[in-house]
Order: structure tokens, then sequence, then C-alpha cells
């Protein structure tokens, strides 16, 4: 019998880890999610271990599970994290139980945060964060922090991700126990029902429904299946949680994989994530060496395995029926629905297939019971939603905020503000938020107010998808914005039905068209037209949503599409066939070098006085801008 078998083993594991811990007076924790290790972290953590061993002072890297190695007394423990949110300012390095936050930290601060810090115990003013013009010493005192709502996020930040032992000493894996060996299948499903949970992943479905209707299948042979295939442009949450707390992905499959009666499953991971791929097979490694995975789930007879599968590198295998396909050995395409998964999946059994923030949130509701849980959210739309927050705002990272929260919240009391040109504006700054991916639309300055969950969203013409939400300044060009996600979704066109493949080539046609200057009023029409029959007619759920985008700015910002096929003119200037050169009369001291270098003759001006051009006259060819040295022309 292995460890994991024995009933109190789990309370023995966590045990176990406190007594390791009992020596540890203080805790330095290196965020080591992808932002930071790029930034170096690493590196940072590495020179922290050398600098406090250089002083004399006992450190330790790992805890040691047999008694005999456990760290001696007034240790310090230098560890690392998944990936801890507020990214815009990584690496950061968190100092308990000192409450501290370091931003920004780099090798050449290691020495100053040791002496000041760790010796002296005071802090190193210059890297806490600043807001409103007060130091804020922790994440408790920081706006992006202090106003999310952090449930899945909660641990991320925290955990060491490849230490098994300090997921189980956070109650980890207690709701599987309790999922396996005291709840029937029915009764999981139903509290889950419950809870108001739906699926994560973009389209909302109720994933108590889903869960039951795999579970009342016939059939010996049935899959739990996570959706880690997470391609969207400027999405990170899925991989954020699979680096920072991955076993959070386990226990919620092993939920799952009882409540519909599967003994094994597939964690598709998008292999362009080699961390949390690594982390992920490190977890199910673990599992099973503890006996949490295995043919003996915590003494009840029954089995369930895992495996980790790399994705194939195609959007559209984000698509369940086409992940399916994926695992099953063939190219990842989609195919007609019904028979849904959860009647005839994975080799034609019955299949359930959540994301990973789904199957994390599976576990909190068990945690939490169902009441409690729904007490957060909106009522058709209960608990929380992570967000990768990007794009012209001051505070980028991933964020956690209930359903029901406004975009108003989100972009300038979590995210700081808009940031143009480097300064910082409020909402005069502001144009539009791409949410939902290329899946998903735009939301304007009329929806700052509107309360997000999947069903006010979808009133505006929007999803929530899987949580990409790109906030956009004044500055962007809309219809180039539409371009660029039309030009994602057609290169990543599975090419298997006909709307999709023709369809959004010839509407990425269309909108090159319009951005160089070769666009009417008629080019629109048939642009919107064309969005349609993509959106009715395509047989997968990303073709049908790939026009919307498109659809979503013509909606709201039909004007600049009217410059664009009207005036031959991008109020932006970003579509650089429509954006005639500009002379900034600060930067102009009249050199007259730009006149003499147009062959059209469309710039005039007096010596010494700033010049102009006539933009019907100018024909573009950026002469002037080549012959200005004051870089006066853009």
């Amino acid at each position: 019998m292995t460890i994991a078998t024995a009933p109190a083993s789990l309370e023995a594991l966590a045990a176990g880890y406190a007594q390791a811990r009992a020596s540890i007076t203080r805790t330095v924790v290196i965020c080591a999610g992808t932002g930071c290790l790029s930034a170096g972290a690493l590196a940072v953590r590495d020179a922290l271990v050398k600098s406090i061993a250089a002083r004399g002072l006992p450190v330790v890297v790992e805890l040691k599970e047999e008694a005999h190695d456990h760290a001696p007394r007034d240790s310090t423990l230098v560890g690392v994290s998944g990936c801890q949110g507020f990214c815009q300012m990584g690496p950061l390095v968190s100092i308990e139980p000192d409450g501290i936050l370091y931003q920004k930290v780099v090798v050449g601060d290691v020495e100053e945060i040791v002496a000041e810090t760790l010796v002296a115990q005071r802090p190193v003013a210059r890297l806490l964060h600043r807001a409103g013009g007060s130091t804020c010493h922790g994440q408790a005192e920081i706006p992006f922090y202090r106003r999310q709502k952090r449930l899945v996020l909660e641990q991320c930040g925290s955990l060491d991700p490849e230490d098994i032992r300090a997921y189980i000493h956070h109650d980890g894996y207690l709701q599987a126990r309790r999922a396996w060996t005291q709840m029937s299948d029915e009764a999981i499903c139903k509290e889950i029902t419950a809870s108001g949970l739906r699926g994560r992943g973009g389209g909302g479905f109720p994933t108590g429904r889903k869960w039951e209707v795999a579970r009342v299948q016939p059939g010996a042979r049935k899959y739990i299946v996570c959706n880690a295939d997470e391609g969207d442009p400027g999405a990170f949450m899925n991989r954020s949680v699979m680096e920072g707390n991955p076993h959070s992905v386990l226990e919620g499959m092993m939920i799952a994989g009882r409540a519909i009666g599967a003994a094994e499953g597939y964690i598709y991971v998008r292999a362009e994530y080699p961390l949390a791929v690594k982390r992920v097979r490190r977890a199910v490694a673990d599992a099973e060496a503890r006996g949490i995975l295995g043919d003996d789930v915590f003494g009840t007879g029954r089995p369930f395995h895992l495996h980790v599968m790399e994705g194939a590198g195609a959007f559209v295998c984000g698509e369940e029926t086409a992940l399916l396909a994926s695992i099953e050995g063939h190219r990842g395409m989609p195919r007609p629905k019904p028979p849904f998964p959860a009647i005839s999946g994975l080799w034609g059994c019955p299949t359930v297939i959540n994301n990973v923030e789904t199957l994390s949130s599976a576990v909190l509701i068990l945690r939490m019971g169902a009441a409690a849980y729904r007490r957060n959210g909106t009522p058709g739309s209960p608990g929380t939603k992570t967000f990768a927050l990007t794009g012209h705002v001051a505070n980028t990272g991933l964020i956690e905020v209930p359903f029901g929260a406004t975009l108003r919240e989100i972009v300038f009391e979590i995210g700081g503000g808009i940031v143009e040109h480097g300064k910082v504006l409020g909402e005069e700054g502001f144009k539009a938020v791409q949410i939902g991916g290329p899946s998903g639309g735009c939301l304007t300055r009329d929806h700052l107010d509107l309360p997000l969950d999947y069903d006010s969203l979808r009133s505006v013409g929007a999803m929530v998808g899987s949580g990409g939400m790109v906030v956009m300044s004044r500055a962007t060009c809309m219809v180039d914005v539409a371009r660029f996600f039309m030009s994602f979704t057609q290169v990543e066109s599975c090419g298997k039905c006909v709307p999709c493949r023709e369809g959004t080539r010839q509407m990425l046609a269309l909108l090159d068209d319009i951005c160089e200057g070769r666009g009417d009023e008629g080019t629109l029409a048939l642009l919107e037209d064309l969005a349609w029959t993509v959106q009715q007619a395509s047989l997968c759920g990303l073709g049908k949503t790939a026009p919307n985008p498109v659809l979503s700015t013509l909606r709201h910002f039909r004007d600049e599409y009217l410059a664009h096929v009207r005036d031959k003119r991008c109020p932006a200037r970003k579509c650089k066939a429509l954006s005639p050169p500009e002379i900034d009369e600060v930067r102009c001291k009249g050199c007259g070098l730009c006149i003499k270098s147009c062959p059209v003759g469309a710039i005039t001006g007096e010596r010494k006085q700033a010049h102009h051009i006539d933009p019907d006259k100018c024909i573009k060819c950026g002469a002037c801008v080549t012959a200005c040295k004051l870089k006066a022309v853009a």
C-alpha cells in the first residue's frame, strides 16, 4: 500500500510539511511565472541565496521530507512561486512575515534587500510600489491587488508549484478525497449545478449540466479532458494557473472524473507553454508517486489516471471536437454537433471537456459550498473570472474579479488608467477594450459601467471568451484592430468548411482594401454582409465567432470606417496609406529641407517659421520625413 492510500495520508503529508517549515522564520518568494522568468527572476533568486549565505545566515532553497534533513533554526527560505499577477512590475519578490512586495527587482538590488530587510528589518523604499502619492508595502495596500477577488489565483503567487506537499498543506486534495470516498456521483453534479458554475473557456455552458449529461450515459469508458490549449492573442490565464497551481487542475479533474464515472483523463496543454507543460507533468508524476492518482484512488479500489499531451500548435485545437481529434491522433479539425462530446466524445465515449479555470473552480465550490460560492458574482454568472489585462493600460497583468465588476473598475482602478505616449490618462484617453480575443468583440466608453458577465456582454455583441482583455487608447485605429484579429483567424482557420476558409480570406482582403485606400462604401456593405454569412454558416464555434471583431467595430466605430472609405483618411493615423505626414509646429524650425525634398510641391512655409503640408497634394512618398533632421515630420 502506498502512503497516499492510508486514511490519514494527506494529513500526515501536511503535518510533515508543517514540521519542515517549523524552523523557517522568514520566507522570500520570487515570482517564477513566465513573465518574471524572462526578466531574470532566477538570477535574482540565486543572488539572494548567495548573499544570505555569505553573511553566515542559515538559508534553505528546498524543504526536505526526512526529519534529519530539516532546516536549522531561524532559517530563511528562498523559494519560487507561479505568476503573482502584477506582470507590469516584475520581477516580483515577496517577503513574509514582513508583508513586503518588491517590484522590478534586479540582481543589483539583492545586497541592499539582504542588508536592509533581512538583517536590519527595514524596507527598501525605492523598490516598493507607489500609488496616488503613497508608498505601498504589500499586496493589501496596492490598488492593483486590493480591488480584486482572488479565488482561483489565491495560491498561485505563494505556493511552490513544484512541491505537492505545499499544496496538500493548504488543504489540497481533501475535496478530491471527499468526492471519491464520501460523495455520490449524483451529489457532486448537484453541488456543481447548484453553484451556477459556467464554463470559463468561452461559451459559458453550465458545468453541472454538462457533467450530469455525461454521468447518466451508459458505458464503462468515459473521459475527462482539460482544455489547456489557450491560443488567444494576449491571453495567459490558463497558463498562469498551470504554472502557479497545477495540482488544483489535477484535483478538479479528479472531482469531475468521480462525478461522471471516468477512470482516465487528458490534459491537453498548448505546446508553446513549455513551463506549464513541465510543471503539469511534474504534478502528475508526484501525485502518482503519492498514490493520489493510480489504480486505487484513496483506497476505493477504483482507478484514475491522467495523461499530459502537448497541443498540435493550431488555434482550432482549442475547439473541443478538434481537440478530441488531435488526442486521437488525427488532424485537429472540428466535426458537426450533435452528438456532443458529453454523449459521444473521445473514441466515441462520453467525454467532459472543461478548461483550466473551470476545473480549478470546481475544487473551490466543494471547499466553500455552492451557496457560499454563489455569493460572488451575479445571479446569472456566479463566481469570479480571471482576465489577462494588457494593452494601453498602466498596470498590465493577470487579474481576477467577481462577475458583475465594471470595465471602469478594471481599467481605471485595477489597471491604473490609460497609458498614451508615456503619460497616464483618465477616461478621456480611453477608446475601447477588445474582450474575448479574436472570438470576442469590443466595448466602448458607453460600456464603462456595464456589469461584466456572460449575459450582459452577449447583449452588446461581445463575449467573456477565455478572458483576454486588450485595452486601447484613443490613438488606436479600430479598423486596423479588426484587420489584426481577422489576419489571426484567417491564418488559423483549419480550412474544413468553405464559409470560414474562404470567408475569412475575403474579409481580410476587404479590410486590406479599406486600410490601404482602395475601399469605398460598397466595400463596407460587402464586408458586413460577408461577416454575417461567415457567422451563420461556419461549421464550428471558432468560425462562427471569427467575424465578431469586425461586426462589433462596425457597430461602434462605423464613423472610422467611413473616414477610411469616404475621406481616404485614418483618424488615428495608423494606416500608412491614409495618413499623410504632418509637421509638428513646435519642432519645426523652418529650415526648408522638407520643401526642397518634396517632388510635388505640397509643402509651404517661410524660412524660420513652421511649415505646412497640403494633404490634397501630398503623395505620401516619405521624402520629407527622411529629409527632416529635427524629426518634426511624421
